[in-house]
């Protein structure tokens, strides 16, 4: 307890000293810029630290913008090599210079890799190391700072007691040895940096042209080396133009469709209408729709509409909400509450791959809002136009992977 107590004075002891001499920094800082107490100056110190100002703002300003350039060199490593995969899987195996397309996709793809490495290395983590020297540097001159007002401080004391006839010797003695450790205090550090600021300042130079040299030279290389690539690549594409023009291009031949007869015609026996035997039901990962806007096979619904009938004479049925739609709500489907817009709602019942821009992508389990097509006109049997729940993506799907719910 006993030493836990004197641990507990002497902290409060010290922080009470600090307090005081904050507040006394304080002072003398109003009465100099009041004018009331001179300043001890350096122009060559302020100078120096001019140069450091501007340094530091330039060297954090190179290190963003270079970081940035990195950043936009890795998206675009990315961006090239997700367009070679691209063109290496569209380049069909019979035309001329497969091969080489994928050798020089690679070849493509390690010089992006190379640059990125480079610039990380050699560039970015000296461009650091140059720039963790800033804030070290500005504790010391902030220090330099503290340690001048307090100089200055003990300075003022000693003049007031030395005009003061009826002063303690004693205590003027002693303010006069603490002016002196002030003032040697502020000498060593205010030495110190009138050596490293220059220094620190000079060293611009030799890191900038450096760090310059390194980047140029990537630069230089990675561009030389790609035009060589691209070179290549475009004598590929040359060649299969060529052939083409010389009609040399290897191409399957397909035999001619047999002319359609009518020997055992299957006919439906639900109206004199009806065409030949309904089309098969599209089964998961696969689609009926036409890649051109045709129909190939129209899927059969899994569900049918509440009645028990479809239409039939091109006139089309109320939904739940009273208005006119061109699709028929399916049984089980409950179109009470549903957003404007909104059909009715179907569940996922198998994952589908999307095969064309418009259609719509989704796995076992999502919900569906059905809605209209903006063009009654586009509308494909067998499809329906929705709006994922999750996402908000819109396209069209085959109702046969679905469920009304």
């Amino acid at each position: 307890n006993y030493l836990a107590g004197n641990m507990a004075d002497t902290k409060g002891g010290n922080l009470s000293r600090l307090v005081l001499k904050q507040a006394g920094r304080a002072k003398e800082k109003i009465l100099q810029n009041l004018g009331k107490a001179d300043k001890t100056t350096d122009e060559i110190f302020e100078e120096h630290l001019q140069n450091f100002n501007t340094q530091q703002v330039n060297a954090t300003r190179l290190h963003k913008d270079i970081n940035n350039y990195l950043r936009c060199i890795r998206a675009m490593q990315t961006a090239s090599k997700n367009l070679m995969e691209t063109l290496s899987d569209i380049y069909e195996k019979e035309w001329v210079g497969q091969d080489m397309l994928y050798v020089q996709a690679q070849n493509n793809e390690m010089l992006w890799a190379d640059l990125a490495h480079k610039l990380s290395d050699q560039v970015v983590i000296p461009l650091n190391t140059y720039q963790a020297q800033f804030p070290e540097m500005r504790k010391k001159i902030d220090k330099r700072g503290r340690k001048l007002i307090d100089f200055d401080a003990e300075r003022h004391s000693v003049q007031q007691m030395q005009n003061n006839p009826n002063r303690n010797e004693a205590k003027f003695i002693k303010a006069k040895e603490q002016m002196e450790n002030a003032k040697r205090t502020y000498e060593v550090l205010n030495s110190e940096l009138h050596d490293e600021l220059p220094a620190l300042h000079d060293s611009r130079i030799l890191f900038l042209v450096t760090n310059m040299q390194t980047l140029f030279a990537a630069e230089e290389v990675f561009h030389s080396e790609t035009a060589k690539v691209y070179s290549e690549l475009e004598g590929v594409v040359d060649k299969l133009a060529k052939e083409v023009q010389k009609g040399t291009l290897p191409r399957k031949t397909f035999p001619k469709p047999l002319p359609i007869t009518n020997v055992n015609p299957v006919i439906s026996n639900s109206s004199p209408n009806s065409t030949l035997a309904s089309p098969p039901k599209a089964t998961n990962g696969s689609s009926s729709r036409s890649k051109y806007g045709g129909h190939s096979q129209s899927p059969t619904k899994d569900y049918e509409p509440i009645g028990g009938h479809s239409e039939t004479n091109g006139t089309s049925r109320l939904n739940g909400n009273g208005r006119s739609d061109l699709y028929d709500i399916p049984s089980g489907a409950t179109t009470d509450n549903l957003p404007p817009g909104v059909l009715y709602k179907v569940k996922a019942t198998y994952k589908y791959q999307a095969e064309d821009m418009d259609e719509l992508q989704f796995e076992v389990g999502e919900i569906i809002d059905v809605i209209e097509y903006e063009d009654p006109e586009e509308q494909e049997e067998g499809w329906l136009m929705g709006v994922k729940d999750t996402t908000g993506q819109k396209g069209l799907f085959p109702a046969n992977f679905t469920k009304p719910i």
